[in-house]
């Protein structure tokens, strides 16, 4: 280590420790466990006489022809900025309008086929007067995200869904932090029940998520996936000597065992090798030394997936098979490769 990085560590470590952590320590808990709480009661009202709303919620929603139209006013927009992007992204059509800008234009964007979600924790902000009466002129379905079924906002809505009143975790009461994410739990359980209503698919989402490190776990296998000649093959009673040459000349340190008819059988890695390794390893036959049932993956899978089995079996590598018969192989640096690990 050098003088410089010595005097570094010697810095950070004689560095005295903070005399406020404990207290904020103890405040960021404090504010988790408020929110938790605020969850605990959502989650109790929905056997509690909220539940019955949700579903109207979740049928008027099907039931529209056009999109959810969400809006809301400050802290409670931005929730709802957030809900219709998750609604879109799992196949509901959504599109957030801000209650304040509604007079002046934003109407146009609501069509008499659409459904609103409108967020007001309070239910009388005065923004929502303009959306409000343009939903009863057209007859558009409003649901409501709110503390009172009774306020205006709630008296207005074709469904109110009414959030217990609980504390806020802003120790003065006011700052908008529990409720805003009851709102925002509740819009995630819309777009799911929604999503499972409708049958969205993985392969839906994918339409949708196609950049990123998301879009390429979505890919298919066989988007990644060697094949053709990339194949390390060999048939059964192939002699040892034969198939370490083949092993090694295809670089994915596995070689893949065939029978007559071309069905995968067995496969032999690098550790099958050091298991076998002895004076007559290159006298034996493939058979004696293979690994038999490998683990295989279908061309039509979820790279993704994939990752998921290679990580849980502690593997580099596996064949993609179909019909029993090696198509391609894919390896752990392919994954890599394409940003899906």
């Amino acid at each position: 280590m050098t003088s410089s990085a010595q005097t570094a560590s010697a810095s950070v470590s004689s560095a005295p420790a903070n005399p406020d952590a404990p207290q904020w320590i103890a405040s960021a808990t404090r504010t988790l466990d408020t929110e938790i709480a605020g969850l605990a009661a959502m989650k109790a009202a929905i056997g509690n006489g909220l539940g019955d709303c949700f579903v109207r919620a979740v049928e008027t929603i099907r039931a529209g022809k056009g999109r959810v139209i969400v809006t809301g006013v400050g802290k409670s927009g931005h929730i709802g900025s957030k809900i219709s992007a998750t609604l879109a992204s799992t196949g509901t059509p959504a599109h957030f309008v801000h209650a304040a800008e509604a007079s002046h234009g934003d109407l146009g964007m609501i069509t008499e086929e659409d459904v609103i979600i409108a967020l007001s924790w309070s239910g009388e902000s005065k923004e929502f007067a303009t959306i409000v009466a343009y939903a009863r002129r057209f007859r558009v379905p409003i649901i409501a995200i709110t503390s009172s079924r009774k306020s205006a906002l709630g008296r207005a809505a074709s469904v109110a869904l009414e959030l217990p009143k609980v504390a806020e975790a802003c120790p003065h009461g006011l700052a908008p932090t529990t409720s805003t994410m009851m709102m925002l739990a509740l819009g995630d359980a819309l777009a799911v029940a929604l999503l499972e209503a409708r049958g969205f698919t993985a392969q839906d989402f994918k339409v949708f998520h196609p950049g990123g490190k998301l879009g390429a776990k979505l890919q298919h296998v066989r988007d990644v996936m060697h094949a053709g000649e990339a194949l390390p093959l060999a048939t059964s009673s192939t002699p040892m000597s034969e198939a370490i040459v083949l092993m090694t000349g295809k670089g994915f340190g596995t070689l893949g065992i065939v029978d007559e008819i071309g069905h995968l059988v067995g496969i032999i890695t690098d550790g099958d090798l050091r298991r076998h390794l002895g004076p007559d390893l290159l006298e034996k036959r493939v058979d004696d030394v293979m690994s038999r049932n490998p683990k295989t993956a279908a061309p039509d899978e979820l790279a993704g997936t994939v990752l998921e089995r290679l990580n849980a079996s502690a593997i580099t590598a596996l064949f993609v098979v179909d019909n029993a018969r090696p198509v391609g192989i894919l390896h752990l640096h392919d994954l890599l490769r394409s940003g899906v690990a």
